[in-house]
């Protein structure tokens, strides 16, 4: 049976190498010191928006904090967070066996790129992790949204494809990533307005002013991918270049039109305000900060995510944690779009 190891036990790689693990599949774990002390004393607890669960015991769970425990896998899926990625992929660069193979499941667009340059002898594919994950517990990992993995296609793929299926993460392979990745990224900016909201993401979600920023920040990037002539992936009933408009219906008529975004669990959040609320450096450089790059290599300016990612920044910085409201928030966006037209 072939090797998993999944480089990288946090929140979603817990989630995904769970679920493989209680599947049947042989999976490793590498990660911080604290998550193997959990994991070895409660096990994996796993469940789903869907009322889905399984339990892997702690006798099952192989854990281990040092990156030569990837020497044996045939599989490795990178879940860290993308400052990390530097720093994992010289790691395993040293300890990676031939023929190895490696998914990137990280926000961003340039993971998988930088792990290509560090792994030049292995195969490399990006990949997209869809929906959200939150520890509710000790070892206990919540699904709190829908979607399906999706991963650029590789005929190497072939022998993983059985353990994904019966762990009912099927993986969905395109041949083109990058408008894959560009439609999550996309829903990803919602992240930080999430984050700054300090509260769930339903919730958020169901108020029209926080509905009109995120709109906002994605009409702003969807304007520099149409001038990059890149066209987003239909993740959803709706394509890319509709959902904005969708999201500044008012609450009643969202409600009905929305649902699929509305099919979050009620306590879900963003990994980005989990972060926050954990004192820790958020992603938004590598989501937001995507958009700001596209815009400079355009020779274009990006105000409204940049105006996010600033205001992310700060709070992680601030001793008290921001609660913006909808209006607040909204009035904020708004007018640094004015002052930059």
């Amino acid at each position: 049976m072939a090797k998993i190891c999944i480089y990288g036990a946090g929140s979603i790689g817990c989630h995904i190498g769970g679920r493989l693990l209680a599947a049947g599949s042989e999976v490793r774990f590498v990660g911080r010191a604290g998550m193997g002390t959990v994991l070895r004393q409660h096990g994996l607890e796993l469940t789903t928006y869907r009322n889905e669960r399984w339990s892997v015991l702690p006798q099952r769970v192989d854990f281990h904090e040092h990156a030569d425990a990837v020497a044996t896998a045939d599989l490795v899926l990178v879940t860290v967070k993308s400052a990390a990625t530097p720093i994992a992929a010289a790691e395993m660069a040293q300890a990676l066996k031939p023929g190895a193979i490696v998914i990137s499941f990280q926000n961003g667009m340039g993971n998988a790129d930088a792990l290509r340059t560090a792994l030049p002898q292995h195969v490399v594919l990006a990949g997209m992790v869809p929906f959200n994950v939150v520890m509710r517990g000790p070892g206990a990992f919540h699904q709190g949204s829908a979607g399906q993995l999706e991963v650029q296609a590789a005929a190497e793929l072939q022998p993983f494809l059985a353990d994904f299926g019966n762990a009912g993460l099927p993986l969905i392979q395109h041949a083109d990533m990058l408008p894959v990745q560009w439609a999550k990224l996309l829903f990803n900016l919602n992240n930080a307005i999430n984050a700054l909201s300090n509260m769930p993401l339903k919730e958020q979600l169901s108020q029209r002013a926080y509905r009109r920023c995120l709109a906002l920040a994605q009409a702003e990037a969807l304007a520099l991918l149409r001038e990059s002539d890149v066209h987003p992936a239909k993740l959803t009933p709706l394509p890319a270049v509709w959902i904005p408009r969708l999201l500044r219906v008012p609450d009643f008529l969202f409600e009905r039109l929305g649902k699929r975004m509305l099919a979050i669990d009620p306590l879900a959040r963003s990994s980005m305000s989990d972060d926050l609320a954990a004192g820790r450096a958020t992603e938004v450089d590598w989501i937001n900060g995507e958009v700001l790059r596209l815009a400079d290599r355009l020779g274009r300016h990006a105000p409204v995510n940049a105006r996010l990612c600033a205001l992310v920044h700060a709070a992680e910085q601030s001793v008290e944690r921001p609660s913006w409201p909808a209006d607040a928030l909204l009035k904020e966006i708004e007018s640094v779009q004015r002052r930059s037209q």
